[in-house]
């Protein structure tokens, strides 16, 4: 399977031999994981946002989650990308989200890590749900992968976002 955007720095779960055990629909913040509430300030990308976390003006990278790059100073324009950026920049800037650590804190890069909750609803799945990302992991942090999974799947069959504008003919 190939993507029109390049495979960079990233390892796609593959789709099939994984057993699924949520479907996109049934996204709904567990009760007592220990969430941390933050104002989103900005929005970087679609997979990337700056939140005030403790105080102090934090990167936070979606886990599990690649979306397309937009242009920018380090990126050239991947299919997609600009419409990733909007799709989250009008679902997360200016609002409060819940963030869900894994087992790893922080990447290579220094951002910090989290799945990101908005309205009780798991914001990285429906990214993937609707076709403005592809399920990406770097284990240790796998906790919603069969979930992501399935949520690809459907945005793959129904040809939503990427897979429809930019999947493999």
């Amino acid at each position: 399977m190939s993507l029109a955007f390049p495979l960079r720095r990233r390892s796609l779960v593959p789709l099939l031999g994984l057993t699924a055990v949520a479907c996109a629909g049934d996204a709904v913040a567990p009760s007592g994981t220990g969430h941390t509430s933050v104002p989103v300030i900005e929005v970087v990308d679609g997979d990337t946002i700056r939140a005030d976390l403790d105080g102090q003006e934090t990167a936070v990278r979606l886990i599990g989650v690649d979306t397309p790059e937009r242009d920018g100073p380090h990126t050239s324009l991947e299919c997609h990308g600009e419409k990733a950026t909007r799709y989250t920049r009008d679902a997360l800037a200016g609002r409060t989200v819940e963030l869900e650590f894994d087992v790893e804190r922080t990447d290579r890069f220094g951002r910090t890590l989290a799945y990101v909750w908005l309205d009780g609803e798991l914001f990285n799945e429906r990214l993937v749900r609707f076709g403005y990302a592809v399920v990406t992991t770097f284990p240790p942090n796998v906790r919603y992968v069969d979930r992501f999974t399935v949520a690809q799947r459907r945005a793959r069959e129904e040809q939503l976002g990427l897979w429809g504008a930019c999947g493999p003919s």
